[in-house]
């Protein structure tokens, strides 16, 4: 919930003249807006707070790549079971590391102590349990025991040792978990079973479930075991008698983990795609990191060789992208409370006040998930999956990892500082940068600082501090990218920063227009306005309009209009009108031809500009945006193009009969452009190409002299007198006489380059 009683800092100041008119903002209220920044003891709050977060501290980083499972013992000792190379690791609240188990298989994959303090580590693949327990007290340790096979060279805690306590004959372990009775249940994968082994060391199939692997297991108070399956995504509800009823299942194939509350509430993580069938297999290569430097470590000796690569095995979550984290409530009612894209939940916990923790990789996250569906973002560690939590000293809890293996510990406890870098802003020109808003309450402190690459650690300007209780000006040089960070400070009231936006002015940058295309003989099929010189035209839009996304109508052949289009953008993103000239050859000055513009578009009759050649200018500018006066404009030329409304002319039509053929000739001619092609037809025929003299058309004047075959008449009765000359008594009549003389129309048409068409005609008599 947003706080009410806070420091409120607004105050906008005055723009110099050499800058923009209209004072902008960068405002960042919003959880994603805040995540694009680096929080460091910072937790970020799903409704866009700024609050600190537990102190995460690195406990101890250990020979490990991946550490897959912890637990702690009464005295605050955590354990780890870790993998490439297979430890059972000992770490102590100072951060002292040993090792308590290094067994011959790949990975110890759980472990989990018991209330006797006995601990049991789970290996995979084809594993077994093994129990580690502390020698007795005030007997005389043993001498250092080192493990056999490959890690013959690694020095084991001798005050501890350890022994195969039950083998389940099964590829993979994947959690344990103690009932009241100090009896333990194995999750096991392949088959799909949960053994239960009595405390001598028998064990029995307990559950087996028709999926592939059961995943995680974990008790409520009244000794029901929950079961979350790989492969539908199934939650078991399983009596303290083995029966199982299946509870819930969920939208993801894998459920990653389970935790219960004191209320009965179930939550459990799932991930990976419902229609994937099986679990991905992934090789995955051990990288064996440095030694820690820890002090106070107790030795561990890291095999001089590297350890082999892991063969091919389901490694849990891998290959799944983002995660749901649902609640059960104790009436089997299922909701879910959080989901994530990109983060991939390994562990759910809850704290000493019994607030939900997620673990997550591959950003090594730490989310707080509340019932209601609200998070916050906790803390990102130095490593790339948070796997598992356990119990520590004080209230506080250890956090464990993988990539690298590491050991954490979270304390809410005692001061506390935190800092946050917000994201690089760009403004995209230089800017000057004015004053801060600012929403917070608590021990805050703000600062900002500038920079014209993108990279603050290029010769930016130092962080100046912003004082939020005076002025709250940021001081900065005037820049293109600007970054602020905030400060919080443990104290009486919990320090929270809300929302923050900075002013700033850009400086004004002339407008560009980008290309203008005229077509000749099209316009724009929009709304016809009729006006008093413009037949189509688009309808500009008030100067102080908003920004709207524009639409290029249809453009549709109309030998009457020329329409023009142009591309053009601003730096500062400012509202721009536009205003069109046109220029004619041996002309030196653009006459308008409409302003006011706002669309990109504008179809004119093309009647308007008389024949000739011509040049369309579009200006852009910037007005409707700045004070008059301060207004930039941008142009851009269109390539050259003629307007040609009237038609070429025919002379001299003549048309003969020479040799039994007709021989036509004639000439035409243009005023302004080439003549592109000729045709004729004779008796209202189909019309046929002619060639001009000398085959090219390529002038503005041309001759043409050809000849074709004479018609042939058809009549519909050969030998009958026509029936439109018969006299009253049947026989001819002088216009049946006069009939005998052939009679033939000439026509012919001709085109000039703009389609501009001229046609004459030309009647022969012949006599017979």
């Amino acid at each position: 919930m947003k706080f009410s009683r806070i420091a409120l800092v607004i105050l906008v100041f005055a723009a110099a003249s050499s800058f923009a008119q209209v004072t902008r903002t960068w405002d960042q209220t919003k959880y994603e807006e805040f995540e694009k920044g680096t929080a460091k003891g910072v937790a970020i709050r799903s409704d866009g707070t700024l609050e600190l977060a537990p102190e995460l501290t690195t406990l101890v980083t250990t020979p490990s790549t991946y550490i897959w499972s912890a637990a702690s013992d009464a005295e605050g000792n955590l354990f780890a079971a870790a993998g490439a190379p297979s430890r059972v690791y000992r770490i102590t609240p100072e951060g002292k590391i040993s090792v308590v188990l290094a067994p011959e298989e790949l990975q110890v994959q759980a472990v989990i102590v018991a209330p006797d303090g006995a601990i049991y580590a789970a290996t995979s693949p084809d594993g077994k349990i093994y129990r580690i327990v502390r020698r007795t007290p005030g007997a005389k340790p043993a001498a250092p025991e080192k493990s056999n096979g490959e890690r013959a060279n690694v020095t084991l805690d001798p005050n501890y040792t350890a022994s195969v306590f039950f083998d389940p004959h099964t590829k993979y372990i994947w959690a344990l978990a103690l009932d009241k009775e100090g009896r333990l249940y194995v999750a096991t994968g392949d088959q799909g079973e949960i053994f239960r082994v009595e405390k001598n060391g028998v064990g029995s199939v307990f559950f087996k479930s028709d999926e592939a692997h059961i995943r995680a297991i974990a008790f409520d108070a009244n000794g029901n075991l929950f079961a979350g399956t790989d492969g539908s995504g199934l939650i078991y509800r399983i009596s303290p008698t083995g029966q199982g009823f299946i509870l819930y299942s969920a939208p993801k194939k894998e459920i990653t983990a389970l935790a219960i509350d004191a209320h009965g509430n179930i939550y459990a993580a799932g991930a990976g795609d419902k229609r994937a069938a099986t679990a991905p297999v992934i090789t995955v290569p051990v990288i064996t990191p440095p030694v820690s430097a820890a002090p106070h470590s107790a030795p561990v000796v890291v095999p001089s060789a590297p350890s082999p690569v892991l063969p091919q095995m389901p490694i849990p979550g891998l290959g799944a992208t983002g995660s749901e984290v649902y609640r059960i409530s104790p009436d089997g009612s299922p909701r879910r409370i959080w989901s994530s894209r990109a983060d991939l939940v390994y562990a759910l916990c809850f704290d000493h006040n019994g607030q939900l923790l997620a673990g997550t990789g591959n950003k090594g996250k730490i989310f707080a998930i509340y019932p209601n569906g609200e998070f916050t973002d906790l803390l990102q560690a130095s490593a790339s999956q948070v796997i598992g939590f356990a119990r520590a000293p004080g209230g506080a809890l250890y956090a464990v990892s993988s990539n690298l293996g590491k050991a954490f510990l979270l304390r809410t406890s005692g001061p506390r500082e935190g800092s946050y870098e917000s994201d690089v802003f760009d403004a995209k020109i230089l800017s000057r940068w004015g004053r801060a808003e600012a929403r917070w309450r608590g021990s805050v402190d703000m600062y900002a600082r500038s920079g014209n690459v993108d990279n603050p650690d290029r010769n930016w300007s130092d962080w100046h501090k912003v004082d939020l209780l005076k002025d709250a000006e940021l001081d900065t040089p005037p820049a293109r990218f600007v970054q602020w960070k905030v400060v919080l400070h443990s104290g009486t009231t919990p320090p929270e920063v809300e929302d923050v936006r900075l002013n700033y002015l850009p400086r004004n940058v002339a407008p560009e227009v980008d290309d203008v295309i005229v077509m000749v003989g099209s316009r724009f099929q929009i709304a016809p306005r009729l006006t008093s010189d413009v037949g189509y035209e688009s309808t500009p839009a008030p100067a102080a309009q908003v920004a709207r996304p524009e639409i290029i109508p249809a453009v549709l052949q109309d030998s009457d209009y020329i329409a023009v289009r142009w591309v053009a953008h601003d730096p500062n993103d400012d509202q721009l009108t536009y205003s069109i000239y046109y220029r004619g050859d041996n002309e030196t000055r653009w006459k308008l031809l409409k302003d006011g513009l706002a669309d990109r578009f504008y179809s004119f009759d093309s009647s308007l500009l008389p024949d000739g050649g011509y040049t369309i200018k579009v200006v852009a500018s910037d007005a409707p945006s700045h004070s008059p006066g301060d207004a930039l404009t941008g142009s851009w030329n269109s390539l050259h193009f003629n307007v040609d409304n009237t038609p070429p002319e025919i002379h001299n039509l003549l048309a003969r009969v020479e040799n039994g053929k007709l021989h036509i000739t004639f000439t035409a001619a243009d005023g302004f452009s080439i003549l592109k092609r000729a045709e004729f037809s004779i008796d209202a025929g189909d019309w046929q190409f002619i060639a001009p003299v000398g085959g090219l058309s390529d002038s503005k004047t041309e001759s043409y002299d050809f000849s074709v075959p004479l018609p042939v008449h058809d009549t519909t009765l050969p030998g009958s007198p026509n029936p439109d000359f018969l006299s009253a008594d049947g026989g001819a009549t002088p216009a049946q006489q006069a009939s005998t003389n052939e009679e033939h129309v000439v026509v012919v048409r001709v085109y000039d380059r703009a389609e501009n068409m001229a046609a004459a005609k030309y009647v022969v008599h012949i006599e017979k």
